[in-house]
């Protein structure tokens, strides 16, 4: 199994525009062999909670027509991808939400971020369940930047049978996740753990880039780089 994990810096608040460069990203990652592509927190909008709580028509839909253009990637090259951003819930406020769109363009399921941060917590919803699909017989969690601080999402994903984290997140250079949490809960509860990170500056600050992945033993085995919009390959499951 062949996962992406992509770095690009999201025109804050223009879906039209990030969603072109999410499909563009899944149709070159699947033409490479790619079968799930991640990307980042927020991608699709800008990590922009502000803009995001000020602007109504920034919040999506499960079946929003805007992300055509994904789920047609996604059919063209037979692979599904884990595209983060503003999707309302049935209460009415939007969540930070993964929609994993599958090879054929339909809905695999939807994350929810459980664990919000700062002002996080006046513009969203947090989720309450934990997020899973199933590709090619390989079983998939689903996280969300800080998410990935609290252990035990990674620990209820290995007791459930996954093999893969998909992080989605929006990270700095000052951030020490890239020591002391992705490589750790890889190594603690023997899964790969695959990150989607950001560039270029948002309102938690300037993202450093970094996306790739992690084996097993805690040991990174790909690596985007700091400055370069585009994708990393890694072999997992």
């Amino acid at each position: 199994m062949i996962v992406a994990a992509t770095q690009f810096a999201p025109v804050a608040g223009d879906i039209d525009a990030n969603v072109r460069t999410v499909a563009g990203l899944v149709r070159a990652a699947g033409a490479e062999g790619a079968r799930v592509v991640v990307f980042a927190e927020l991608c699709l909008s800008g990590y922009e909670p502000t803009l995001i709580r000020d602007t109504p028509g920034l919040v999506l839909t499960e079946d929003d027509p805007r992300l055509e253009p994904v789920r047609e990637a996604c059919r063209e090259v037979s692979a599904a991808a884990v595209v983060n951003g503003p999707v309302r819930t049935a209460g009415g406020r939007p969540a930070v939400t993964s929609l994993v769109i599958g090879p054929d363009g339909s809905l695999l399921t939807r994350y929810d971020k459980q664990n919000l941060y700062g002002i996080e917590l006046e513009v969203f919803a947090a989720g309450t369940a934990d997020g899973r699909f199933a590709l090619d017989g390989v079983r998939f969690a689903t996280a969300t930047c800080y998410d990935n601080r609290f252990p035990e999402l990674a620990e209820r994903a290995a007791a459930d049978g996954c093999a893969v984290y998909l992080a989605s997140s929006v990270l700095s250079a000052d951030n020490d996740s890239f020591e002391k949490v992705y490589p750790v809960r890889a190594r603690d509860f023997g899964l790969y753990v695959v990150l989607g990170n950001v560039l270029g500056a948002n309102e938690d600050g300037v993202g450093t880039g970094l996306a790739g992945a992690w084996g097993p033993d805690g040991e990174r085995i790909a690596d985007a780089g700091p400055d370069t919009a585009g994708f990393v390959l890694a072999e997992v499951g």
